[in-house]
């Protein structure tokens, strides 16, 4: 549904009921879709990652001046990608959905559509993604990034047109990248650059999740990621733009702060304490060099559709309910896609991507499709402060963590940015012990929450994840305690960028759904 039908549609609206009613309906494109996405498990999947592996090997040796070029593409998502603001499903679906026109047209396969990896229902990389071109730790990748010399030489002087685009240019002068010479600092600091051998640091030998991660992408966490049933708690926060520098602090929603974090730091290693030398692709803004993001991130785009045909069986609004706010967020403008023929995309409106539209594709069932229709609880949104990381239970909230309440519960937790030297993922737990050992089945682990995309300046700003505390009621066994008293502790022994001893846990609030 384009832009200008949407917005018309949103002001002939003149009650805000009428106005939600009157807002694009998700399930809509799922009857009669041209394409389907499959589970990159399943006997169709595994022909669509045929098709890919064949498409990869074209795509990587075109002329780097072909901005369909593989690293090119990547280098898209470095130039423009939001994270932790409201634009970031919406970026990321035409992001994709370009793309997947071009490997349909190079893999030489009419019906091609990128599988999705349902970490859900199997928490490891899929075998069929360590064979051939569909790992950039293969010998189809060796010839242009064996070492960084090679990888800059090789993309040379090509990646300047962006800068000399005014509009393209206003935009990286705003995310600190004035000049190309600031973009290589940004991945030789970050750092997102990978030799071949390093390229993905999850093996073919040792293929699943950290347990930690996988339990950020268990039934129970995507469950309580969906259940909000207003655009703003599922997407991220409200930022002026999709291009907003950091200094006004970040808010992860729950899908991309949890799932979506911790399986690119995973996949790259940066959960790790491995010195940077050895984190892979996928840990950082280059993450579309590893053929698997585009798995990911279909799996996250299967789990917006799911929100948005869930919002559309309970005749509610999947876009930003109030007017001005809409308009804010639908007329923001993606300039770097490009197309299957190389060519700059002129549908450059975020509002034109709120459904699939020309893209025309749909899912095959996967984890969390039943949440689709199911009954529609009256929403408390109750919220409930704390004072030094401790919240009373008391009242609303000890009815919530209740064993028989259905509530979805979670927390907001505010830590600072620990920068691009420190580390990046962080265990919350609740009512722990001094000295408890810390396992993804301890009675006191609650999340890892997950910082991802970084830029310069983010070092110490405020930064929010929405935090499931949902289990606590089977974890508390029917007997609460008084109080919810939360830590929050970085993993590994990489450096803290703020310095020993800095506080990490700033505040945080519990909401109930």
């Amino acid at each position: 549904m384009s832009l200008d039908l949407s917005r018309r549609r949103f002001l002939e609206s003149s009650a805000a009921a009428a106005a939600m009613s009157a807002l694009p309906l998700g399930a809509v494109h799922a009857q009669g879709a041209k394409y389907v996405r499959y589970n990159a498990t399943s006997r169709e999947g595994e022909a669509m990652l045929a098709s890919y592996d064949r498409a990869i090997q074209k795509l990587l040796s075109l002329p780097v001046s072909d901005p369909r070029n593989w690293f090119r593409n990547a280098f898209i998502h470095t130039l423009d990608c939001p994270h932790g603001n409201w634009w970031f499903f919406v970026w990321h679906r035409p992001y994709i959905g370009y793309f997947e026109q071009t490997v349909r047209e190079f893999s030489g396969n009419p019906n091609f559509a990128f599988p999705y990896w349902d970490w859900t229902q199997l928490p490891a990389i899929p075998g069929t993604m360590f064979k051939g071109a569909l790992t950039p730790t293969s010998p189809y990748f060796n010839p242009y990034i064996s070492s960084f010399e090679t990888f800059r030489k090789f993309i040379g002087t090509s990646l300047d047109q962006y800068w000399k685009d005014p509009l393209q240019a206003q935009q990286l002068q705003i995310r600190q990248m004035p000049t190309q010479d600031a973009l290589w600092k940004q991945v030789t600091g970050n750092p997102m650059f990978a030799v071949t051998s390093k390229a993905r640091w999850i093996t073919a030998s040792s293929p699943g999740l950290d347990p930690k991660v996988a339990k950020m992408c268990d039934a129970q966490t995507i469950r309580d990621g969906l259940a909000p049933t207003t655009f703003i708690p599922f997407n991220s926060q409200i930022t002026p733009s999709h291009t907003t520098p950091p200094g006004q602090g970040q808010l992860f929603g729950t899908l991309e702060g949890l799932p979506h974090n911790n399986v690119h730091n995973n996949v790259g290693g940066a959960i790790n304490s491995n010195p940077s030398s050895e984190f892979g692709y996928m840990q950082d803004n280059l993450s579309p060099v590893d053929p698997l993001f585009m798995l990911h991130h279909s799996n996250m785009d299967r789990l917006l559709q799911i929100w948005n045909d869930k919002q559309t069986a309970l005749k509610l609004p999947y876009v930003p309910e109030d007017k001005a706010q809409y308009e804010h967020w639908a007329n923001d403008v993606f300039l770097f896609y490009i197309n299957s023929q190389g060519q700059r995309v002129t549908q450059v409106k975020a509002g034109s991507y709120i459904d699939v539209g020309q893209f025309n594709y749909a899912y095959s069932p996967g984890s969390a499709q039943q949440l689709v229709g199911a009954a529609k609880q009256k929403a408390l949104n109750a919220k409930f402060a704390g004072s030094k990381g401790s919240v009373a239970v008391t009242g609303a909230l000890a009815d919530a963590l209740a064993s028989a309440s259905t509530r979805t519960v979670v927390a907001q937790v505010t830590v600072p940015h620990p920068g691009a030297s420190g580390a990046r993922n962080y265990d919350v737990t609740v009512n722990a012990p001094p000295g408890a050992k810390i396992t993804a089945d301890s009675p006191y682990y609650v999340a890892t929450i997950a910082f991802f995309g970084n830029m310069p300046g983010m070092a110490g700003v405020e930064t929010t994840f929405t935090v499931p505390i949902t289990e606590l009621r089977s974890k508390l066994k029917g007997k609460h305690a008084n109080a919810l008293n939360f830590q929050v502790t970085p993993q590994g022994n990489l450096p803290l960028a703020l310095g020993k001893g800095a506080p990490l846990l700033k505040s945080v609030a519990v909401e109930v759904y």
